[in-house]
């Protein structure tokens, strides 16, 4: 290369770079990128990406509430749980205290005795209630597999097939949740 053919190269080469920074447009690329069709066409664009960005939010959005929404039925059946597990633990108190009134003495020093077994009974069923936790219907209805469980099946010509004769255990369930289900005797 000569040295002329260098220089214009060079010279060439500052010119492209400083048009580029200063970004110069003719009289006819300025009326011709203000041209209706051109700018309809552009427009049309920025509303097609301005949908897409806004159906995209809307779909995060949407997510993120159904995401707290099972976090928060999550933690809701978690603490039942726990409830649960703790509160299964006490039933045995309960049935406990259940056998003692069924016998209760006569004598008024055991009847006084009975009284305070009793008033213990009643708190812990306070405390039961408060806690959502409800006894399982058995006593002469139908047998259901789900909240019941069967000790026997006999023949009882005072009950229909499949009806509960007599429950010797009491179910309960904290909400939609079974505890524990009642054991029954059931009517062949």
């Amino acid at each position: 290369m000569t040295e002329e053919h260098k220089r214009r190269e060079s010279k060439h080469t500052v010119e492209v770079h400083a048009g580029s920074s200063e970004e110069k447009t003719s009289p006819a690329e300025t009326e011709q990128a203000l041209s209706p069709e051109i700018l309809s066409a552009e427009l049309e664009k920025a509303r097609h990406e301005s949908k897409e960005y806004f159906e995209g939010w809307q779909r995060e959005r949407a997510d993120f509430a159904n995401y707290k929404k099972r976090i928060e039925r999550d933690q809701v059946q978690i603490a039942q749980s726990v409830n649960g597990s703790i509160i299964k633990k006490y039933l045995v108190i309960v049935d406990d205290l259940e056998r003692a009134l069924k016998n209760r003495p006569v004598d008024p020093e055991g009847a006084k005795w009975a009284e305070g077994v009793e008033l213990i009974y009643r708190k812990l069923q306070t405390i039961l209630e408060n806690e959502n936790v409800k006894r399982i219907p058995a006593e002469e209805t139908e047998f259901d597999p789900n909240i019941h469980e069967a000790i026997s099946h006999e023949d009882s010509p005072d009950h229909k097939s499949g009806q509960v004769i007599e429950v010797l255990q009491q179910g309960y369930m904290i909400g939609d949740r079974v505890l524990r289900p009642a054991l029954v005797r059931v009517a062949k």
